[in-house]
């Protein structure tokens, strides 16, 4: 057995807790480096901790990504399968993981370079899935997803070792300023908020429909807003927000009778491949965080 030991340099799921400066670069290419992204535009990433897209993907093409997702949500043996999670109350699916396995369409995707082409400017390497899934919100009381850094639940479940992650958030119905939309505070991913309290065994199975471990504190996320401020992300079909793994975000019920539905992409560098948890006692299962480390080419 080797008695390696890691260094742990984001901590968190301790006694208290503990905010600590990001180490990690926020864009890895060097400056210049060919791609989709333009060099202003990876400057405001650097930034603020996201990149906003008014269309990712064309009017001629949403209707393909929105009659599968109607597919997959509707389909009774996706609603059976461990990778669905569905609304405690209507028993709706409320979000489909590894939806990249699970539909050619959402495949095709992901291998689109409109999409992993940014993902490789912005973390300067080949890139994996570390995750993928939609987020469904029907109208008329649809739960949000409370504040968070993603990489905090991905360090301390999944053992990502550094900041090195992106995430792809892609409308596939008009995401209003009243039905729930996703809402970022700017600059936070420059600041790792280390959460209190351990990781339950099998903690994904409560965490996945609501949170509990990996939640900042309500003075934490006070301070947090009084310093970045909170921006609401809109646009229509086809529009994208790229984030970064450590930015600050969360989302409202949607109480509208308008849906909003997204299918989310995460793409992990190849030089940063998950390995044992930091600050959970067993691995979450590899449809919520990937072992497969093959580059998507």
């Amino acid at each position: 057995m080797s008695t390696e030991t890691r260094t742990d340099l984001y901590p968190t799921r301790g006694v208290s807790e503990v905010a600590t400066p990001r180490v990690d670069p926020v864009v890895w290419s060097p400056p210049g480096a060919r791609g989709p992204i333009r060099q202003s535009d990876l400057e405001g990433f650097e930034r603020d901790g996201f990149l906003a897209i008014e269309e990712l993907i064309g009017p001629d093409e949403i209707g393909t990504y929105q009659a599968e997702l109607n597919r997959l949500i509707t389909a009774p043996a996706v609603k059976a399968d461990e990778r669905s999670v569905v609304e405690p109350t209507s028993q709706d699916v409320r979000s489909v993981f590894e939806v990249h396995r699970i539909s050619e369409v959402f495949a095709k995707l992901v291998h689109d370079e409109r999409v992993v082409g940014r993902a490789r400017q912005i973390l300067g390497s080949d890139v994996y899935v570390h995750q993928s899934r939609i987020n469904v919100k029907p109208g008329f009381g649809a739960s949000g997803f409370y504040w968070h850094s993603d990489f905090e639940t991905w360090h301390a479940e999944d053992g990502l070792p550094n900041m090195r992650a992106v995430s792809v958030s892609i409308a596939l119905t008009e995401n209003y300023d009243t039905n729930g939309g996703l809402m970022i505070m700017p600059g936070s991913h420059r600041t790792f908020l280390g959460c209190a309290g351990e990781t339950p065994r099998d903690n994904y199975k409560k965490s996945l429909q609501m949170q509990d471990a990996g939640t900042p504190s309500d003075e934490a996320l006070t301070k947090f807003a009084d310093r970045h401020g909170i921006r609401l992300f809109t646009g229509s079909a086809g529009s994208a927000t790229w984030f970064d793994c450590n930015a600050m975000h969360g989302s409202g019920d949607n109480i509208t009778p308008y849906p909003r539905s997204n299918v989310f992409i995460v793409f992990n560098s190849v030089e940063n491949a998950a390995a044992e948890p930091f600050a959970a006692p067993v691995r979450r299962p590899e449809f919520i965080g990937a072992r497969d480390f093959t580059p998507v080419k």
